[in-house]
């Protein structure tokens, strides 16, 4: 029987050379895979109140909208700057070389509201920190989050749990 990591295609120097890319298109592609990967990253919170699904850009978008359908919940994207219309707030957070920023509409979370952060990948964590920070500014309890790959050696985990995080995914990969 298959597994989810069995659907995750590996590709060698993309985006740049020595790095072994985790491609999850190929699980998205495969009906039974994705359906796999969706349940079991709901596995984890089942009996908990979650009222929204918040997916980080790009491929959370994909899995957050399958997982809010799933649940019956509503779906906020968080993205990079300058990609939504209304009024947003903003955190930065740091690269490998440099600074971005990402950004969710100023009313899309209520206080109180309980939040399921989902993303594919989960790497140094840069980008699901400032996530958590944006839902946390607008009052936003984050019941956990949910990815498909973990990088372990990249530490994304460790930074989300001495956050305070609940984090659960489906496999890990070695190697960068």
């Amino acid at each position: 029987m298959k597994t989810v990591k069995d659907y995750i295609r590996t590709i060698a120097d993309f985006p740049h050379e020595g790095i072994l890319f985790r491609d999850v298109t190929t699980l998205f592609a495969d009906a039974r895979g994705f359906r796999m990967a969706v349940d079991q990253m709901l596995h984890p919170w089942a009996g908990e109140r979650i009222d929204k699904i918040v997916g980080l850009e790009a491929r959370g978008f994909i899995l957050g909208g399958a997982i809010a359908h799933q649940l019956s919940k509503g779906f906020v994207p968080i993205r990079k700057k300058g990609k939504l219309p209304g009024q947003t707030i903003s955190q930065a957070y740091k690269l490998e070389y440099g600074e971005a920023v990402m950004e969710m509409h100023e009313d899309a979370i209520q206080p109180g509201e309980k939040v399921l952060i989902v993303d594919d990948l989960l790497a140094t964590g840069g980008t699901s920190q400032a996530g958590v920070q944006l839902i946390e500014r607008a009052g936003g309890e984050i019941v956990g989050c949910s990815f498909i790959v973990d990088l372990p050696e990249l530490g994304g985990r460790k930074l989300l749990e001495s956050l305070g995080m609940q984090v659960s995914v489906l496999c890990e990969f070695e190697g960068l």
